[in-house]
C-alpha cells in the first residue's frame, strides 16, 4: 500500500506492479460521511453484492472544492481509466453550470445516471396563510417583497434556483427581485421560517423530516415526479398543483470521458442494476432519498437541460457573466 498526497486530499489506493490501480475504484470528491461518500460507499457495494460487477470497488475520498479537485483530477489524470468511477449530484450539476470547477465543462466525463434523490421541497410554518403552492408564488407575483424564502445554500446556490425554477414556471420572470437568505444548511434555513423570520423555507426532504413530524411545519409541494413512497406519500407534488418543475438533489455517477462505449455500457447496466434492487430500494428507505431512475442517455439529456437553465437562471441573478 501506498500512501499518496495531492492538494490537502488523502489517497490511499492499492497499487499493482505497474503503478495501476488493481481494483476498480470510487471516488467520492468530500470527506468521509456525506452524500458524495454514502453514493460511493452504497452503490459500490450493491454493485458487487448483487453481482452486477466481478470485484470489489474501493472507495478513496478526494475533498476539495466543492467537488472541483477530485474533477481536474479525473479530467486531467484519469481521463481514459476504464476502473474508475465518480459520485455525482445536483450540486455537481450545479457548480459546473456556474464555472465553479475553474473553466472545466461538463462535457470533460461522461455522466453515467442517477438512481435516487434527496426531493426538493417549499415548506412553510405550521401558521403560514398559504395552503398550497399556488398560493406562495401568486403571493411572490403580486409582491416580490412580501415574500421571503430562507436556503441552506447561497444566493444562486440550488435551493434557490428551486424556487426560482418554480416561479418561472409560473410565468414570473423578474427573478432579481425575488427576496431569498441563504444560511449555513438546512437547519438553519428552517429554523428561520418557524421562527417567522422568513415565509418560505426551500430545501430538500430530509432537512425537514423532523420538523415536519412535530407539526412545526407543512410541506407546500415536493418537487418530483410523482409522491414520495411511504410516510410522505400524502405531500403533493408541484406537478400537481400546475407547477411542471422537478428538483431533486440526485444521486449518481460520472466516469473519464474517454473510456470505450464498452466500458461505458457496462458500468451504466451495473449502476441500472443497483437501481432495480431491493438492497438499493432498502438503502433509499434507511436514507430517506426517492426513486429517481435516469441512466445513460436518459439521464445526460436530463442533465443538458438542467445545466442550461441553471445558467441561463445564473446570468439573470449575475452569479455569472
Amino acid at each position: 500500500m501506498k500512501l499518496f498526497k495531492q492538494a490537502g486530499a488523502c489517497l490511499l489506493l492499492s497499487v499493482g506492479l505497474l503503478g495501476q490501480a488493481t481494483s476498480a475504484e470510487c471516488i467520492a470528491p468530500a470527506n468521509p460521511g456525506g452524500g458524495w461518500d454514502f453514493t460511493c460507499r452504497s452503490i459500490s457495494k450493491i454493485m458487487h453484492d448483487i453481482g452486477a460487477v466481478d470485484k470489489p470497488i474501493q472507495v478513496t475520498n478526494m475533498a476539495g472544492g466543492g467537488g472541483g479537485l477530485a474533477y481536474g483530477h479525473v479530467v486531467n489524470e484519469r481521463g481514459s481509466d476504464e476502473e474508475l468511477i465518480i459520485a455525482a449530484s445536483s450540486a455537481t450539476a450545479t457548480r459546473l453550470a456556474q464555472n465553479a470547477y475553474a473553466g472545466m465543462t461538463a462535457d470533460q466525463v461522461r455522466f453515467l445516471g442517477a438512481i435516487g434523490a434527496d426531493p426538493g421541497v417549499i415548506v412553510v410554518g405550521k401558521d403560514s396563510p398559504f395552503n398550497s403552492l399556488t398560493d406562495l408564488l401568486d403571493a411572490v407575483k403580486a409582491d416580490p417583497s412580501s415574500v421571503t424564502f430562507a436556503g441552506g445554500s447561497a444566493a444562486g446556490g440550488f435551493d434557490h434556483l428551486k424556487v426560482l425554477m418554480a416561479l418561472g414556471r409560473a410565468d414570473f420572470t423578474d427573478i432579481a427581485k425575488v427576496k431569498y437568505i441563504g444560511v449555513d444548511g438546512g437547519a438553519d434555513a428552517i429554523t428561520q421560517t418557524i421562527g417567522g423570520f422568513t415565509q418560505a423555507m426551500t430545501g430538500d426532504i430530509s432537512e425537514v423530516v423532523g420538523f415536519l413530524k412535530s407539526g412545526d411545519v407543512r410541506v407546500l409541494a415536493v418537487l418530483t415526479d410523482e409522491r414520495i413512497p411511504g410516510e410522505f406519500n400524502d405531500i403533493p407534488t408541484a406537478k400537481e398543483q400546475g407547477i411542471d418543475v422537478v428538483a431533486v438533489n440526485w444521486r449518481g455517477l460520472y466516469v473519464p470521458k474517454d473510456i470505450s462505449d464498452e466500458a461505458y455500457n457496462k458500468w451504466s447496466d451495473a449502476l441500472a442494476k443497483v437501481g432495480s434492487s431491493d438492497e438499493w430500494a432498502e438503502a433509499m428507505v434507511a436514507n430517506g432519498l426517492a426513486p429517481f431512475n435516469k441512466v445513460g442517455d436518459d439521464f445526460a439529456g436530463y442533465l443538458d437541460g438542467v445545466i442550461a437553465e441553471i445558467q441561463t437562471l445564473s446570468k439573470e441573478l449575475g452569479v455569472i457573466k
